[in-house]
């Protein structure tokens, strides 16, 4: 089902020259997963990325909102073999037991319906789920929006970290997925500055104010908030391309054993920085 053997080799056999192969896994809740989807298939379409996605995981179920039936249709519209797998209802029928109990029993749910496909590589992009089994079933890597050493946790939390640190960075990596969460290794970055034309004003607003008063009222309409989480989108998609472009070239080992690659210059090319 997966491919948990050294990849270079197995991409050096006869055939090397097709493409990657990828499984996709999202829990397509908002813009953030649906965009990370679309930018990726229309750059393989456009004959930019040599991947071809092999399978498409989600943890919700069609009707369960109006983002994920628009994250649905957009996998079926390109005829990529969909696996669902509600963890709403997963949790409900196994009388409601705190998902840190299900957590396991869930992956080998999901496992089970994945046995007839295979993947060289699998992507988390805004899966939102701790999955301790399906990581070591895959070799997977994670989109996580915060630099090495920083956020733990939610995109929410890392721009609210930016802010409440005063940070003139801001940024993203791409890391093994590990049962230690968001603490696997580091095979890429990118980074971006939040200060300049367009940030400045915006931090002058705050200058003074109780970060924690800020997220109670405005709360994520805080517009310094809403400037770094724009920046950060803009640059997501390109950086999960730029990464996926390495591995196929073998300039990236997504195994996390080789150097953790810096992909700002290319990144911030794609994005108009």
């Amino acid at each position: 089902m997966a491919s948990t053997g050294n990849l270079a080799e197995s991409r050096d056999a006869p055939g090397a020259g097709a493409p990657l192969t990828v499984g996709w896994f999202s829990s397509g809740r908002g813009e953030g997963s649906y965009g990370l989807l679309k930018a990726a298939l229309d750059t393989i379409e456009s004959g930019d990325l040599p991947v071809k996605i092999t399978f498409v995981f989600i943890n919700r179920v069609k009707g369960q909102t109006k983002r994920t039936d628009r994250f649905l249709e957009l996998v079926d519209s390109h005829d990529i073999p969909l696996v669902t797998l509600s963890s709403r209802d997963f949790r409900r029928s196994h009388g409601n037991r705190p998902w840190n109990e299900l957590r396991e029993e869930f992956d080998r749910a999901a496992i089970e319906l994945l046995r007839p496909y295979s993947a060289d590589i699998a992507v988390h992009s805004g899966y939102m789920l701790i999955a301790p089994l399906l990581c070591s079933e895959f070799v997977t890597l994670n989109v996580h929006p915060a630099l090495p050493g920083g956020t733990i946790g939610m995109w929410q939390q890392a721009v609210w970290d930016v802010i409440a640190g005063g940070l003139d960075e801001a940024g993203a990596m791409i890391h093994v997925s590990t049962e230690d969460v968001d603490e696997g290794p580091v095979v890429a970055t990118s980074r971006f500055s939040v200060r300049g034309d367009g940030f400045d004003s915006l931090w002058a607003e705050i200058s003074g104010l109780d970060v924690g008063a800020l997220k109670e009222d405005p709360g994520e309409d805080l517009p310094l908030f809403r400037a770094i989480r724009n920046a950060s989108m803009l640059r997501e998609r390109p950086f999960l391309i730029e990464t996926l472009k390495a591995v196929a070239a073998g300039r990236i080992d997504p195994t996390g054993a080789g150097e953790v690659v810096d992909l700002t210059p290319v990144v911030e090319l794609a994005a108009g920085g």
